[in-house]
């Protein structure tokens, strides 16, 4: 049974950095893809970030591109999201996800659709004070 637990979130100013992390326990990281989203009160779930099983493919919505970056450590079964720069739109509950499908077949138009993971952890507020 795949289960996800993140971790790091908390409340900081407009411009701070924060560092999100995400624990995978029956599901190696290493095999697929894995993403970050986040979800404000009142907004559908977005995609903010992913990061498929050959390192490379990396993929990022507009909104935190050149600010987040994405990474992981296949020794430790982690997944990190480094978010610079912080704004007060980036205030949401940020959640960890994991596919089961062939990393392969993941490719920039689905990488960051929710219908695209299957493994959900339970989320982590962040909250960005202006």
């Amino acid at each position: 049974q795949v289960r996800l637990v993140e971790s790091g979130g908390e409340s900081v100013q407009a411009g701070d950095s924060l560092t999100l992390s995400c624990a995978a326990s029956g599901y190696t990281i290493s095999n697929s893809c894995m993403a970050w989203f986040r979800q404000a009160p009142g907004r559908e779930r977005e995609g903010v970030a992913s990061i498929c099983a050959d390192g490379i493919r990396t993929y990022y919505s507009n909104s935190v591109k050149g600010r987040f970056t994405i990474s992981r450590d296949n020794a430790k079964n982690t997944l990190d999201l480094q978010m610079n720069s912080l704004k007060p739109e980036d205030t949401a509950t940020y959640y960890c996800a994991a596919s089961s499908r062939p990393w392969q077949l993941i490719g920039a138009t689905i990488a960051l659709s929710t219908f695209t993971y299957n493994a959900w952890g339970q989320g982590t507020q962040v909250t960005v004070s202006s």
